[in-house]
């Protein structure tokens, strides 16, 4: 069973870093200093299934390491 979690934890965690690393920002580094023209917008397409991909990666990696933290560990 740790072994289960450990792969789900790493798994998890390296696919919603992905994820997170294929998002478009949406803004420049003017952004930052208050110069952006842009307009919000929603997401739609592949862009909303990333978005919400990387939503569900992050809760099972979550979940994961609360489940690895209050089971028991069989091994020991």
């Amino acid at each position: 069973m740790d072994v289960f979690l450990q792969i789900v934890t790493v798994g998890s965690g390296v696919l919603m870093t992905a994820a997170i690393l294929l998002q478009q920002r949406g803004a420049s580094l003017g952004a930052g200093f208050g110069s952006s023209g842009e307009l919000f917008t929603s997401r739609r397409g592949i862009d909303k299934n990333l978005f919400e991909f990387t939503i569900i990666m992050s809760v099972l990696f979550v979940l994961s390491i609360l489940a690895s933290l209050l089971l028991p560990s069989f091994g020991a």
